[in-house]
């Protein structure tokens, strides 16, 4: 893959008294009774960015989508609670527009003093958003002079306001995008070995890209997760009532093959916790992965496992890891997630967490700093680690240019 980052960042370019257009990602947890932000990681990765563009004396313009109103307005997915948090950790004022663009917006703009913050409303309260429009995304270049994207979380998505406003206007990095490119890009082709990657989740299907592409890469590759039940029955296990993608069983043992014949060390769990009903409350128990019993459900990885991939992971001076070990919204079900979490956060070694659900579990545990780079992408993350171009780092300007 070329190197994403030879492209043009906000230290590239004149930002005295300019008009900044800064694509974010605010797509925060809210609670659902008090619709109150539930975890603003996602505001305090854009943090430095918006500082240096504050320090810089921009008039500094932020847009973002939040939730899916699915091209209208939803009272609930305002993104005025975001500017109250944002506010509060910036420790200054940040005004709220009523809308993203439109004369009362170009209005607002005009009324910023150099080093002020606008907060426009949720992009995707607009179906041209989502559609790519370019004359929504004209209308949203109409109020700046250089355009930002620091929204890697949205990257992969092509959309007006990470794509086709790049066309309008100057397109440079943001501080959070070039450190997400850069962890990410130099463990996929530069990680210092031994370098081992730990998948979960619920699918193979959903990793396939992923395991395909990291595979001549790593020395270790540690599956757990729902995932690992697919991997178990291409092996002739039984795994009771667990998922299992039938249409993934060859693949499944196509890439252990693989793994074989590259040299990598494919481990698999040898025992994981089961329970009756795949659901919290209920009675569990361990078992090998010979004696998976009939009608139960492949919970969490088991505390064997836990153990043989700590042991692989203590050698390893790199380590990627995407997608919890167990099914982790149960509280009994999250010890695997748990214990692989503390275990990188001892290691002595270039740690990156994928965004999404591992994103959140380590945050949960308070270990979100003991690790390298915790993504703030989910989905960008894992296209990312496929190998793919992501649109919203295509359009930006190149530094060769």
């Amino acid at each position: 893959m070329k190197n994403p980052m030879k492209k043009k960042t906000i230290h590239d370019v004149e930002l005295k008294g300019k008009k900044i257009l800064v694509r974010v990602d605010f797509n925060v947890p809210l609670d659902v009774q008090t619709h109150e932000i539930s975890n603003d990681s996602r505001i305090r990765a854009a943090l430095p960015t918006i500082k240096h563009l504050i320090d810089e004396r921009s008039k500094v313009i932020l847009c973002s989508h939040l939730g899916r109103p699915k091209g209208k307005v939803v009272e609930e997915l305002r993104l005025a609670p975001v500017a109250k948090r944002l506010s509060e950790l910036l420790d200054l004022p940040v005004i709220s527009a009523k809308d993203c663009i439109g004369p009362e917006v170009e209005q607002a703009v005009s009324r910023l003093e150099e080093g002020d913050v606008l907060l426009l409303e949720n992009l995707r309260f607009h179906p041209e958003e989502e559609k790519n429009d370019p004359d929504f995304a004209r209308a949203l270049s109409r109020l700046a002079d250089i355009y930002v994207n620091d929204a890697f979380g949205a990257a992969h998505r092509a959309h007006a306001s990470t794509v086709s406003v790049a066309q309008y206007l100057p397109a440079v990095a943001g501080l959070l995008m070039e450190k997400e490119i850069d962890f990410l890009n130099k463990a996929l082709t530069d990680p210092v070995p031994p370098f081992a990657a730990i998948t979960g989740g619920a699918k193979v299907s959903d990793k396939l890209g992923l395991l395909e592409n990291i595979l001549g890469k790593v020395d270790y590759l540690l599956i757990g997760g729902g995932m690992c039940c697919t991997f178990l029955k291409a092996q002739n296990h039984d795994v009771g009532q667990s998922k299992v993608e039938d249409d993934k069983l060859d693949v499944a043992r196509e890439l252990m093959d693989k793994a074989a014949k590259a040299g990598v060390e494919l481990v698999l769990p040898g025992d994981v916790v089961v329970a009756d009903s795949f659901a919290s409350g209920v009675p569990y128990k361990i078992a090998s992965v010979s004696e998976i019993p009939e009608g139960s459900y492949v919970m969490d990885i088991g505390p064997q496992t836990i153990e043989r991939f700590a042991t692989e992971l203590r050698k390893c001076k790199t380590v990627i890891w995407n997608g919890p070990m167990g099914v982790f919204e149960f509280a009994e079900f999250r010890h695997g997630t748990e214990a692989i979490a503390k275990q990188l956060a001892q290691l002595e070694a270039t740690t990156i967490l994928g965004g999404g659900s591992t994103a959140e579990a380590v945050d949960e545990l308070g270990l979100a700093d003991k690790m390298s780079h915790v993504s703030t992408g989910g989905g960008a993350t894992l296209k990312f680690l496929e190998g793919k171009t992501l649109p919203g780092v295509a359009v930006l300007q190149d530094k060769e240019n």
